[in-house]
């Protein structure tokens, strides 16, 4: 019960230090509406992609476990992490910031994990299918 309450003030301590230092920006109300928008996003959004997805997972049933879903949830963090420079606006005006052609190399990623779980459960099945037969 100790641990609980020192983790809990260690975490309210953090928490009046990130306000503290909330404060000292020259804009802070910039800053607070980012992420008061972060928690619009993930929960009008995000959350319930993933509810979506989970649901329809399920309601295949069984066939997509271990691996199609570990490819799920890394096609998933990767799309919310390659979110910022695929939804840049137009052209910087520095080219060297975001010098790659992000959307191809997304699409390419999310083809890689596509076909390797589909050959890893193609693999499975075959396998499955041999061992039926002896």
């Amino acid at each position: 019960m100790n641990f609980r309450y020192v983790t809990g003030g260690f975490g309210l301590a953090l928490a009046a230090w990130g306000g503290w230092l909330l404060l000292q920006q020259p804009e802070p109300w910039r800053i607070a509406v980012w992420l008061g928008g972060t928690v619009v996003v993930h929960d009008g959004f995000v959350a319930p992609l993933v509810i979506a997805v989970a649901a329809l997972v399920a309601a295949l049933g069984s066939r997509l476990r271990g691996v199609p879903r570990a490819a799920l949830i890394v096609a998933g963090s990767l799309t919310v992490i390659a979110l910022p420079p695929l939804l840049r606006p137009g052209g910087v005006a520095n080219p060297t910031v975001l010098p790659l052609d992000y959307l191809r190399n997304w699409l390419v990623v999310l083809a890689v994990i596509a076909l390797l779980t589909a050959a890893h459960t193609a693999t499975r099945a075959v396998r499955r299918r041999a061992a039926r037969r002896d």
